[in-house]
C-alpha cells in the first residue's frame, strides 16, 4: 500500500499504550490525518481521557460512541438465540464485539471521507481477522492499516521506548501498577491472556479475577431469580422490564456476586495456534442456561435438535469473524424463525458458581402436557400398546443386520 495514497484514516482508539503509539506512528509513517473512534460497549472504564489524549496528539475529529444497547440488542441477543458456545466452553465475549466496532469504523470512514481504517490487533490473533472480514464485507474497497503487521515495535519495551521518545503519556493504574495480563472487557465478558497464563498448567491467581468472587467465597444462601423471555430474548428480571444492556449488566452483577461465569480455556485460534485464555461471563452464563430451559418447554423436538446441530457452525462463524457473511445471515434467519414461540418465565437458583434451573412456564407456548407425560393413569391420552409397533418398526433394520451376523 502506497503511504502517500492515504490522506485520512479512522483509528480504533482506546487511549492505551498500543493505540497511542499507533496514532503517532500513523501521523509519522503515513503523513495522514487521523480520526479516532472509541466505542463504549460496557468495558466499565472512563472514556473521556481518550478524548484528551487524542486532542493532545493533534486529532480534531474524535468519536466516542455509546454502543451498549446496540451491542446487546443486535449482537449479543441474536447470538444467544442460537445458544452459541465455541468449542464447548467459550461464550464468545470478545468475538461478538469486533463486528460492531468494525461496522462503526466503516460508518465513520464514510462520514468523514477517510481513505482507510486502522486497528491495533496483532498479527498472531483472531481480532485482525474479525475486524477486517467485517470491514471488507461492508466496504469492499476500504483500505486497512494493521501496524502490527508493518512495524518493528514488536514488544512492550519497544512500544514504551517509542512513547517516551515522542512524549506520549502512558497512564498506569491508580495504584501505580498495571495488570500483567492482556485484558478485554465489554458488557458480555472480561478476558485475560498472557503473562503466567501462557503456561496452561499454571492456575490463575485469585487476584486476577475482576468481576466475580471465588465460588467458595460466594454467599452461603442461594439466590432465586426469574427471567422473562419474549421471542427468544430476555426482557425482564424478577418481573421488572429492562433494556437489553441494563438487563445484562444486572445479571453480571448478580452472577459475579455468586461466583458464576469463570472459565479457563485452551482454544484453537483461527490463525492456527492454540491459546490459553481465562474469561468471566456471569450474565451470559445465566442467560444461556435460562434460554435453553425456556426452549426445552416451548420448542418442538426436531426444531430443537436441529438448532443444536447448527450451533457449532454458528459459533465458529462468530469466532472466526464471519458475522456479516451470507451463511451467518442464513443460519440466523432459521434460528430466529424458531424463536417466535420462546416466550415465558424461567426460575433459576444461583449458588456458589452454579446456575440451577428450578422452574419454567409458558402461558401461551408450552408443549408440556401433564395429561400425557404423567406416570399416573392418563385417561386414554396415550395408548401404551402403540409402543409395541413403534419399537418393532424402528428395530427392523437392526433385526435384519442381526440375522446377517448370526
Amino acid at each position: 500500500m502506497a503511504h502517500s495514497a492515504i490522506k485520512k484514516v479512522v483509528l480504533a482508539y482506546s487511549g492505551g499504550l498500543d493505540t497511542s503509539v499507533i496514532l503517532k506512528w500513523l501521523q509519522e509513517e503515513y503523513g495522514c490525518e487521523v480520526v479516532t473512534f472509541t466505542a463504549d460497549i460496557g468495558q466499565g472504564e472512563e472514556l473521556e481521557p481518550a478524548r484528551a489524549k487524542a486532542t493532545a496528539a493533534g486529532v480534531t475529529e474524535i468519536y466516542i460512541d455509546d454502543l451498549r444497547e446496540e451491542f446487546v440488542r443486535d449482537f449479543v441477543f441474536p447470538m444467544f438465540r442460537a445458544n452459541a458456545i465455541y468449542e464447548g466452553e467459550y461464550l464468545l465475549g470478545t468475538s461478538i464485539a469486533r463486528p460492531l466496532i468494525a461496522k462503526r469504523l466503516i460508518e465513520i470512514a464514510a462520514a468523514t471521507g477517510a481513505d482507510a481504517i486502522a486497528h491495533g490487533a496483532t498479527g498472531k490473533g483472531n481480532d485482525q481477522v474479525r475486524f477486517e472480514l467485517t470491514a471488507y464485507a461492508l466496504n469492499p474497497e476500504i483500505k486497512i492499516i494493521a501496524p502490527w503487521r508493518e512495524w518493528d515495535l514488536l514488544s512492550r519495551e519497544k512500544l514504551m521506548e517509542y512513547a517516551a521518545s515522542r512524549g506520549i503519556a502512558v497512564e498506569m493504574k491508580r495504584d501505580g501498577t498495571k495488570s500483567p495480563y492482556s485484558m478485554d472487557a465489554n458488557l458480555l465478558h472480561i478476558s485475560y491472556e498472557g503473562y503466567d497464563l501462557e503456561d496452561p498448567w499454571v492456575e490463575p491467581s485469585a487476584e486476577m479475577w475482576r468481576w466475580s468472587v471465588a465460588p467458595e467465597q460466594a454467599p452461603e444462601q442461594p439466590l432465586n431469580i426469574e427471567l422473562t423471555f419474549e421471542g427468544g430474548d430476555a426482557v425482564a428480571l424478577n418481573g421488572q422490564r429492562l433494556s437489553p444492556a441494563a438487563l445484562l449488566a444486572e445479571l453480571n452483577r448478580i452472577g459475579g456476586a455468586h461466583g458464576i461465569g469463570r472459565a479457563d480455556i485452551v482454544e484453537n485460534r483461527y490463525v492456527g495456534m492454540k491459546s490459553r485464555g481465562c474469561y468471566e461471563t456471569p450474565g451470559g452464563t445465566i442467560l444461556l442456561k435460562a434460554h435453553r430451559a425456556m426452549e426445552s418447554l416451548t420448542l418442538d423436538r426436531e426444531a430443537a435438535h436441529l438448532k443444536d446441530e447448527l450451533m457449532p457452525r454458528y459459533a465458529s462463524l462468530v469466532y472466526n469473524g464471519y458475522w456479516f457473511a451470507p451463511e451467518r445471515y442464513m443460519l440466523q434467519a432459521a434460528i430466529d424463525q424458531t424463536q417466535a414461540v420462546v416466550n415465558g418465565e424461567v426460575r433459576l437458583k444461583l449458588y456458589k458458581g452454579n446456575v440451577l434451573v428450578v422452574g419454567r412456564k409458558s402461558a401461551t407456548n408450552s408443549l408440556f402436557d401433564a395429561s400425557i407425560a404423567t406416570f399416573e393413569e392418563d385417561a386414554g391420552a396415550y395408548d401404551q400398546k402403540d409402543a409395541t409397533g413403534f419399537i418393532r418398526l424402528n428395530a427392523l433394520r437392526l433385526r435384519v443386520a442381526g440375522r446377517q451376523r448370526s
